[in-house]
């Protein structure tokens, strides 16, 4: 059976098993993937070509999959990025998102996971699109190109961060429960609270931390607001 959602990946994995074992997996369903085995091709077809979704491993040669996901972050491009790794740490988790990634799964794998948690990022990078600008004080989302700037200065935001973002500038200035952005962001999986502080540390160093007065405010057991510095 064909998945809807999933029509093209790229797959950037040097350990020819592993990817033989996606390869069958996958196109058995009918998705395209294109393959590379080392970091600086994978950089290449991400640059050159379109695709729903990017499985990234870290360890990779000629360029590890932390540079590669953050040199794709920082031209501009938000292809949803899974990283895929032996790698399982909580150290490296972070850093992981630090650089861009929107999910993190850590070997060995569940085939069936990897589906829906791919699944959920391109649903939720794709969105509602809407013609109208969001706006609260000196924030302003753009839902076509889901981006945001802060007093006229983009915000470098991948698919996950753009989302909690867009759902806390819909809501301000009241609070977003932890419950309803884990609901937002993982809708057929299991909410993770862990990834949440991860995406919400890293979604603070774009919105706040350039800035004289923060706008992210943490309502402590409980969610998150925005507020309109004074």
């Amino acid at each position: 059976m064909t998945t809807a959602i999933l029509k093209r990946i790229l797959l950037v994995e040097d350990n020819r098993d592993v990817a033989g074992i996606i390869f069958d997996f996958f196109e058995a369903q009918g998705v395209v993937l294109d393959y590379a085995d080392n970091g600086e091709l994978g950089l290449t077809l991400a640059r050159e070509q379109d695709f729903d979704a990017i499985i990234l491993d870290l360890m990779l040669p000629r360029m590890d999959g932390r540079t590669l996901c953050k040199k794709l972050r920082e031209e501009g491009k938000r292809t949803p990025i899974l990283m895929l790794t032996a790698l399982g740490s909580r150290e490296d988790t972070l850093t992981g998102f630090d650089c861009g990634a929107d999910d993190y799964l850590a070997k060995p794998f569940d085939l069936d996971i990897l589906q829906a948690r791919l699944t959920a990022l391109v649903r939720r990078y794709r969105g509602q699109v809407t013609p109208l600008e969001r706006h609260f004080g000196e924030l302003v989302l753009n839902p076509n190109t889901r981006s945001a700037t802060r007093q006229g200065r983009p915000l470098a935001l991948n698919p996950t961060t753009y989302t909690i973002l867009e759902l806390l500038c819909r809501t301000a200035p009241e609070i977003v429960t932890r419950e309803t952005l884990c609901d937002a962001l993982w809708p057929d999986g299991e909410p993770n609270n862990e990834v949440l502080r991860s995406h919400i540390y890293q979604l603070r160093n774009q919105l706040d931390r350039p800035f004289a007065v923060p706008m992210l405010v943490t309502v402590p057991k409980v969610g998150f607001r925005l507020e309109i510095p004074e």
